[in-house]
């Protein structure tokens, strides 16, 4: 079992920035996948970015450029989102999702059995 607390959340203008983190405990005998996700109310959650066992990224086209996902050295306990250039439209409630290796669940799959408990991000124009 995976828990994750993310952290790191709040209120900022347009073009603000601000660096979600999320801390993992548990059984974590290895390198996970691990991805962060975003939903507005009344919206479908969507994939922002998501690291692989081979510390390989993804992003959603519209944060390319502006967010920066990354995990401390041995990519088993805490996962970052740096995010520069906010918008409006990121105004949203951001979610660490995390997976076993054994799992074969990374990238934006809907199959991350671990979730936090997510953080509030608001960017006002």
């Amino acid at each position: 079992q995976v828990q994750l607390v993310e952290s790191g959340g709040g209120s900022v203008q347009a073009g603000g920035s601000l660096r979600l983190s999320c801390v993992a405990f548990g059984y974590i005998p290895s390198r996970l996948y691990m991805a962060w996700f975003r939903q507005d109310p009344g919206k479908e959650r969507e994939g922002v970015a998501a690291i692989d066992l081979d510390g390989s990224t993804r992003y959603a086209d519209s944060v390319k450029g502006r967010f920066t996902i990354s995990q401390d050295s041995d990519g088993k306990n805490t996962l970052y989102l740096q995010m520069n250039s906010l918008k409006p439209e990121d105004t949203a409630m951001y979610y660490c999702a995390a997976d076993y290796p054994w799992r074969y669940c990374n990238g934006f799959s809907s199959e991350y059995n671990y979730w936090g408990q997510g953080t509030q991000v608001t960017v006002s124009s």
